[in-house]
C-alpha cells in the first residue's frame, strides 16, 4: 500500500512539473511569435489551456493560430492526465487508510496474552522489536502518526492514540493483555499510564521507565511491578562487561538466541503439583527431568530463596531453571505450569544478579 502511494506521488509530481513547463513555454511562445506583453501572454495561455473560449487577446497570425492549436491539444491531454492522477491519488489514499484501519482492528480483536508497548521512541522501538523477534504478540501505542509506517515495515500491530487515556488502552485489549511497558517521553505520562493500566487489569505485569530517580517510587506506588532507569542499568551493564564479559555474553545468548540448545526459563509451581511440600532432594528434579534449578523465587516474600537440598517447595515458587527444551517442558508438566509463554520477571532478576555479583 505504501508502495502504491509512492508511485502515485511520483507520477503526480512529474505531471505537475510538465504542466508548469507547458504554461511557461506557451507564454514565452506568445511573446516571441505574436509580440504579446508578459501579462497578455500569461492571460492568453491561461484561457487557452483552460479552454474557456474568451477569444484572442489580439488577432493571431497564422503561425500563432497553429501554435495555439498545439497548445490546446497538449494542454487538454496534460490536464486530463493531471486530474486523473490526482483523483487516483486521493482515492487510493482513502481506500488504503480504510483497509489499513479495518485490518488493524481485526488484528487487535484477536490478540490474547499479548504485550502493550506504550511509546515508540528509541527505547520503545527496541522493546517492540525484541518482543517481535521472539515471536511474542504485541501492540504499540503512540500519538505520532509516523509510527504507522515504522510498524508496518515490521508487521507490528499499532494504534495511533494517547496511551494515558483509558479508551486507548481498552482499544488495544488491556483486559486480555499479559504485560505492559510504559516508555513514553515524560515520567508524568508514564505514571498516568501505569495508574490506568493497573486499574483496568489488576493482574497485568507492568514495567515502566523512569528518567529520574525520584520518579521510581511514584511509579511503584502507581502500580508498576518493575521500574527501569536506563542510565543506572547502562552503568551496571558497562561494569559487568568490564569485570565478567563471558558471564554477560552467556546470559545474553541464553536469553535471546534462537539456536542455543540450552535455555533459561522460569517455571511456576502450582498448588496441585506433586512438587508442593517436597524438599529439593525429595523432588529429584534433575533426575526426573534433566533440568537444572539455578534459583528459587518466592513472590510472596519478594526475594530469592537461600535454598539447599532440604528446602521445602511451596505453591507459587518460581524455579529458575536451565535445560534443553524437552527438559524444561517435562519440568513444566511436573509443576503443572501450563503457560505457553511465560512472563519475563526472571530476566531482570538474573541480570541484576550478574550486575551486582
Amino acid at each position: 500500500m505504501n508502495q502504491m502511494r509512492a508511485i502515485l506521488t511520483y507520477r503526480l509530481r512529474r505531471i505537475i512539473a510538465v504542466a508548469v513547463l507547458l504554461f511557461i513555454v506557451s507564454s514565452l511562445g506568445y511573446m516571441v511569435l505574436e509580440g504579446y506583453s508578459p501579462l497578455e501572454a500569461v492571460y492568453m495561455t491561461a484561457i487557452t489551456l483552460s479552454t474557456v473560449g474568451f477569444g484572442e487577446v489580439k488577432p493571431l497570425s497564422p503561425v500563432g493560430r497553429l501554435f495555439t492549436i498545439g497548445v490546446i491539444i497538449v494542454g487538454v491531454g496534460t490536464g486530463a492526465y493531471l486530474f486523473s492522477t490526482l483523483a487516483e491519488y486521493i482515492v487510493a489514499g482513502e481506500f488504503t487508510g480504510v483497509l489499513r484501519q479495518r485490518r488493524m482492528l481485526q488484528r487487535l480483536s484477536e490478540l490474547r496474552d499479548h504485550y502493550i508497548v506504550c511509546g515508540f521512541g528509541r527505547v520503545g522501538e527496541q522493546v517492540a522489536l525484541e518482543l517481535h523477534g521472539q515471536g511474542l504478540p504485541l501492540v504499540v501505542v503512540d500519538k505520532d502518526p509516523a509510527v504507522a509506517d515504522h510498524c508496518d515495515r515490521h508487521n507490528i500491530p499499532y494504534v495511533i492514540g494517547d496511551a494515558t487515556e483509558d479508551e486507548t488502552l481498552i482499544e488495544v485489549g488491556i483486559e486480555r493483555a499479559r504485560g505492559l511497558v510504559a516508555v513514553l517521553d515524560t515520567d508524568a505520562d508514564n505514571v498516568f499510564v501505569v495508574l490506568s493500566a493497573r486499574s483496568l487489569n489488576p493482574n497485568l505485569m507492568i514495567v515502566a521507565r523512569a528518567a529520574t530517580e525520584s520518579t521510581e517510587s511514584k511509579l511503584l506506588k502507581a502500580g508498576a511491578d518493575r521500574v527501569v532507569s536506563p542510565y543506572v542499568m547502562a552503568g551496571h551493564r558497562l561494569v559487568s562487561l568490564l569485570l565478567r564479559p563471558n558471564v554477560v555474553h552467556f546470559l545474553d545468548t541464553a536469553l535471546r538466541s534462537k539456536d542455543l540448545e540450552l535455555w533459561l526459563e522460569e517455571i511456576v509451581i502450582h498448588p496441585d503439583s506433586p512438587l508442593v511440600g517436597k524438599t529439593l532432594e525429595e523432588a529429584e528434579i534433575r533426575k526426573r527431568t534433566g533440568a537444572n534449578v539455578l534459583a528459587i523465587i518466592r513472590p510472596a516474600e519478594h526475594r530469592l530463596v537461600d535454598w539447599s537440598p532440604q528446602l521445602r517447595l511451596q505453591s507459587g515458587d518460581v524455579l529458575i531453571v536451565l535445560g534443553k527444551e524437552e527438559q524444561l517442558a517435562a519440568l513444566a508438566a511436573l509443576a503443572k505450569d501450563t503457560r505457553l509463554v511465560r512472563p519475563s520477571r526472571w530476566r531482570e532478576v538474573m541480570s541484576q544478579l550478574v550486575e551486582s555479583g
